[in-house]
């Protein structure tokens, strides 16, 4: 990754500046309505879950801090919006949802925000309209790939196994022979010398993985990158493609292979795409249909 320059930072702070003002998320009364747009956003997003939301996972979504919250529930609930109960499965745990009140509210909201919306783009014409919506497509994607995290988590852990468990159904799904979950990467191979397991997460939540092992002194493979349906088009699996490569130039492996499936395309054109080159099989992998490697000494 290149150091961020100071003209980027001033770029995205202007704008920031520049639209916050503008959308009057500056004002105690957001949208003209009784609330300041923290506790909008907050109702919004109860609102969005239809049902009861768990608290702590408003919390997440949102990165409040947990005093934060609740006091923004307890003044949404004090203006009979919203309404606190006990899990049905977990009496430990608290979901909030929406009041008849609230949902006449949120209503409102919504409705007010769009004409906020419609006032924006009605001094542009459909041309620039179409621009704007494009750059701003753009936008969220990468604000949302800015914001992923990537970390090394063992291999054994629950998010590593929910991770590879999803994989293993996509490909169950898109293989004509299917897939055998035994195929899977062990705890084992990807941990201490033997290998390492790294999972990107948003919002807490993880939404990809790939693991990284040994194959022989200075060689090491690639095994099971994945990103979730939700996180797709981000450019998060070739994030993860950097960390495991990193990872095995910090251990000393200065060459990379893997191996995929025939009906990957888009991944073995993602791996084409970040320096790869197809290598005769080095491996009788039942599911292997192409054969890669990368020499990471030669980046620079």
């Amino acid at each position: 990754m290149h150091p961020v320059s100071p003209q980027h930072v001033s770029a995205l702070r202007r704008f920031n500046r520049a639209y916050t003002r503008r959308i009057g998320a500056l004002d105690d009364h957001y949208l003209g309505q009784d609330r300041p747009l923290g506790q909008a956003r907050l109702l919004f997003e109860i609102g969005e879950a239809g049902t009861g939301v768990p608290l702590r996972e408003l919390r997440a979504r949102l990165g409040l801090d947990a005093g934060y919250l609740s006091r923004m529930v307890k003044a949404l609930q004090a203006q009979g919006l919203v309404r606190l109960r006990a899990h049905p499965d977990d009496s430990r745990v608290r979901t909030v949802e929406l009041t008849a009140a609230g949902r006449v509210e949120i209503k409102e909201q919504n409705r007010r925000a769009d004409a906020l919306a419609t006032g924006l783009l009605d001094g542009l014409t459909a041309e620039q309209r179409d621009r704007l919506t494009e750059a701003l497509g753009t936008a969220h994607r990468l604000l949302r790939l800015a914001a992923l995290t990537v970390e090394r988590v063992d291999g054994a852990s629950p998010d590593a196994r929910a991770c590879l468990a999803a994989y293993a159904a996509d490909l169950d799904a898109r293989f004509p022979e299917g897939f055998d979950a035994s195929d899977l990467v062990t705890p084992e191979e990807v941990s201490g010398d033997a290998g390492a397991f790294f999972a990107a997460y948003e919002e807490g939540r993880p939404v990809g993985c790939g693991a990284l092992r040994r194959l022989e002194p200075g060689v090491a493979e690639v095994k099971h990158v994945w990103v979730h349906p939700d996180a797709r088009r981000l450019g998060l699996a070739r994030r993860l493609l950097h960390a495991l490569e990193s990872e095995a130039l910090r251990r000393g492996l200065t060459v990379v292979r893997l191996d995929t499936h025939s009906v990957l395309t888009e991944a073995q054109a993602m791996y084409r795409g970040c320096g790869y080159r197809e290598i005769p099989a080095y491996s009788e992998h039942v599911y292997a249909g192409h054969w890669f490697e990368k020499r990471l000494a030669d980046q620079g």
